[in-house]
């Protein structure tokens, strides 16, 4: 039976652009984006039309994982600015009628932060101990890891310790880098600190949290081995059983305490899931009316670019949010997968690459844009929320040739290369065609390489341009808000089996997959194409492969 949703809220309609903080805009000219370029750049985002922005960490971190190791929660590292830039970015973003979310990353820890420092100091039995997932090792001078989990970025998931006298000692876990000690969420004081935290940034105003690695704060009793290759996105084998580390029941006793924390505070504040849960039942249940307000969908993101498969997913997650109430928060890209306008140049059917290099197939990069601002503008047309990542809107691909010297993912480095990781997605922007590393920076430094190619998907070459994949963008987000797409209801349109059709609101959105055009109903008003339309053997306007229409029929 559906669940009557609450009161409209902000979140269920909002359109989110996610802000990799490094690779935005760098305003001191070190390389390195920073909170400063961040609200130098704002006035793009509100021209753009969004509704929020999604910062990827800040805090102080060795950044090992890019800030996803955090060795202090309530401050900001020093390549990003002060804390009183996180409030200076806050202030403006709000001026502009720009949300602000941030990251919160619940699941480890950096091994520079003081916990684990006191961990490593007090030894096997302590209360600093009990913080982390710490575990004697197998064998008869546990020599051998407590069991066989894997970690996410390749290798054991688990390290063995020094102890202060010198010793071997304990193991302890880390689902991702070495740096990244998991930690213990059957330890109140975990879940002490994390509500603190929370509660600092709320008052400093921040309007929510996307939460990193949602599924895997709770493990297994036991830790039972799992002898399987580790992925997030990994879900129940053969027999039923779900990985011990990932979709444990009890991360959703956290996540009903945290909304009790936020619904203390006014400005419907929010949270978003990190949850690469399989099937669609099991991410609902991250986003029923006590738990969380938004779940990634990330079915949507790997679907094939195939029309079954495309409806498939759409309507399995209508179904599944709206029994509990919940939008649908759709996603095409992030700071995680290589860039959908790459991804969808490769041959349909191709696994999702976990990046891409020089001497790898290379993605078709006309066809993948096509189908990429298709896929866009059949997104933005579906009822719910819509996250953005940043340069999407430009219509970036990922740096496919990037010399492997240069990249910084440890999933590149703990692999050996066997997985080329996520730098190729992460390459700071291009502003301007004609200026030092295309106006990300005034010095002209990059932390990561920009290819040639990004002078011609300078912001600069598309303001203005009609057509252009920015103005293509600028002009989705304003029929979205003026049409309530965002919050309206999908109805299926029959247009043969290589086409997605629905009706949304007075819109009606054709997303053409098949070889042959689909013409357009007669005297449709066209609102907002991805691409040319062509003249049907009937005469009328129609559809040709790899492109999206709205139109007012």
């Amino acid at each position: 039976m559906a669940v009557t949703p609450e009161p409209r809220q902000w979140w269920r309609s909002a359109v989110i652009y996610q802000i990799y903080p490094r690779s935005f805009a760098d305003a001191d000219g070190d390389g390195v984006g920073d909170l400063p370029g961040i609200t130098s750049r704002l006035g793009h985002l509100a021209e753009l039309g969004v509704d929020a922005v999604w910062l990827s960490p800040f805090y102080v971190s060795p950044q090992a994982d890019a800030g996803y190791d955090v060795a202090d929660y309530r401050d900001v590292d020093p390549v990003f600015g002060e804390l009183s830039d996180a409030d200076a970015l806050l202030a403006r973003a709000h001026e502009l009628g720009i949300r602000v979310i941030v990251d919160l990353v619940p699941n480890h820890t950096s091994d520079e932060h003081p916990w684990f420092r006191a961990a490593l100091a007090a030894g096997p039995g302590s209360p600093e101990r009990a913080r982390y997932i710490f575990r004697d090792g197998r064998g008869p001078d546990g020599a051998l890891p407590p069991n066989d989990w894997r970690s996410v970025f390749g290798g054991d998931a688990w390290t063995r310790v020094i102890e202060t006298d010198g010793r071997p000692g304990q193991w302890y876990l880390h689902l991702f880098d070495t740096k990244q000690p998991d930690l213990d969420w059957t330890c109140g004081d975990v879940w002490a600190e994390m509500e603190d935290v929370l509660r600092f940034w709320l008052d400093r105003g921040v309007d929510g949290f996307r939460v990193d690695v949602a599924h895997g704060l709770v493990k297994a009793p036991g830790l039972p081995d799992w002898d399987h290759d580790q992925e997030m996105i990994e879900g129940a084998n053969a027999d039923g059983e779900r990985p011990p580390m990932w979709d444990q029941d009890g991360v959703h006793d956290v996540y009903r305490s945290w909304r009790k924390v936020l619904d203390g505070y006014d400005g419907d504040r929010m949270l978003v899931a990190e949850a690469w849960v399989a099937p669609a039942d099991r991410l609902a249940r991250y986003v029923r009316p006590d738990e969380m307000h938004q779940a990634f969908n990330f079915d949507f993101l790997v679907a094939p670019w195939r029309a079954a498969d495309l409806r498939r997913v759409v309507a399995e997650s209508l179904a599944e949010m709206g029994s509990v109430g919940a939008p649908t928060t759709w996603v095409l890209s992030n700071h995680d997968v290589v860039r959908h306008a790459s991804r969808l140049g490769l041959p349909v059917g191709t696994p999702r690459p976990h990046g891409i290099a020089a001497q790898d197939p290379q993605p078709d990069a006309e066809l993948g844009l096509r189908r990429a601002r298709a896929a866009t503008l059949l997104m933005l047309a579906l009822p719910g929320s819509a996250y953005l990542y940043q340069g999407e809107e430009l219509g970036l691909p990922d740096h496919t040739t990037m010399p492997h010297d240069v990249r910084q993912d440890p999933a590149f480095h703990r692999t050996g290369g066997e997985e080329i990781g996520r730098d190729g997605c992460r390459v700071p922007l291009p502003w301007q065609h004609d200026a030092p590393a295309y106006g990300f920076s005034p010095t002209g430094r990059s932390w990561l390489p920009q290819p040639p190619e990004f002078a011609g998907y300078a912001l600069d070459r598309q303001r203005g341009v009609p057509g252009s994949t920015y103005e293509m963008y600028r002009a989705a987000l304003r029929l979205r808000r003026e049409l309530g797409l965002g919050s309206g209801d999908l109805t299926w349109t029959e247009a043969g089996p290589d086409v997605v059709a629905f009706a949304n609101a007075p819109a009606l959105v054709v997303t053409n997959l098949g070889e042959e055009p689909v013409s357009l109903p007669a005297g449709a008003e066209v609102l907002l194409v991805s691409g040319d339309l062509v003249a049907g053997p009937d005469g009328r306007p129609a559809v040709p492969t790899d492109v999206t229409a709205w139109v007012r029929a």
